[in-house]
């Protein structure tokens, strides 16, 4: 396996390339959206540059990391040559599927399809292809070159030689692989997005505020950081979609999303990414300030 291409240049996509350039892989990194491709590559080359300043990697290895990355807005020329396909989009069901029957008329037939969905089942995304066997996920954590876990999500169909060969490769890329099976919100989600629906709901129901909570999450459980940052963090508009799909999938009303998620979503306060959620990001400030919602 030599021949790897990410499709989706968004911070997913762009971290993904970058690991796989980096262990020497020819990866052609691939979007519909060609400004996003050079943001993606100057992204890239920054986070190379963190790390050379850091003196985890040398001149010469950015230089070959570079060099191992091109890319591509036409999907069918990407895949034409892979050994394996990292789809990396937006958690939108319809979109993957049409990306993955669009990749499997493309790509060569040993080549595996993975999906680097959150919480999307690899089955049915399998199921628009005509090699299910070879379909699998690949979920890294967000941000990719530092985030040590990919949980590898099996099919219903996914074969053993896959899964082998993908947790594998995924050693290659210096991460420590989880095989799981393939049920709504796989193993990360289903036990942290409940987690952050509770922190979600204690403040709706004015049990705490919003430093308080992720103070006894932080001290109290030893977390990096409180549920309500991490939420900012991940996207209120994806944790919403992750919560939706667990409890469209078990049909239990524990997984249900707190109303002020929604409500959050839907006024756009998205969390970091929109510069506001349950704090305010402020460009170049290092400081978390409580947002005036929650005050």
């Amino acid at each position: 396996m030599k021949n790897i291409s990410v499709i989706g240049a968004g911070t997913m996509g762009n971290g993904i390339a970058h690991v796989f350039a980096q262990t020497n892989f020819n990866v052609i990194l691939i979007d519909v959206n060609a400004a996003q491709l050079e943001k993606a590559i100057a992204t890239i080359g920054k986070n190379l540059d963190r790390q050379v300043a850091k003196g985890t990697l040398t001149e010469e290895q950015k230089t070959i990391t570079l060099a191992n990355l091109t890319t591509q807005t036409d999907v069918a020329v990407g895949v034409s040559n892979a050994d394996l396909v990292v789809e990396a989009t937006t958690e939108n069901v319809e979109l993957k599927l049409k990306i993955f029957k669009q990749i499997d008329d493309a790509a060569p037939a040993h080549c595996i399809l993975a999906s680097n969905t959150s919480s999307i089942s690899i089955t049915k995304i399998a199921a628009a292809t005509k090699r299910p066997s070879q379909v699998i996920g690949m979920h890294f954590m967000n941000p990719v070159p530092i985030m040590k876990l990919v949980e590898i999500i099996n099919g219903y169909a996914t074969s053993k030689e896959v899964t082998n060969i993908i947790v594998e490769l995924s050693k290659q890329l210096g991460k420590t692989p989880c095989s799981v099976n393939d049920y709504p919100g796989f193993i990360a989600n289903r036990i942290l997005m409940p987690m952050i629906n509770e922190a979600i709901f204690s403040l709706y129901e004015g049990v705490a505020g919003v430093e308080e909570i992720d103070t006894v999450m932080k001290l109290g459980m030893a977390h990096p950081m409180g549920p309500l940052q991490l939420a900012d963090f991940i996207g209120l508009d994806v944790c919403l979609s992750i919560l939706r799909v667990l409890h469209d999938g078990f049909g239990n009303p524990k997984y249900a999303p707190c109303p002020l998620l929604v409500n959050m979503v839907t006024a756009g306060k998205l969390g970091a990414k929109s510069g506001e959620g349950f704090y305010v990001y402020t460009a170049g400030s290092k400081d978390l300030v409580v947002s005036n919602s929650f005050k």
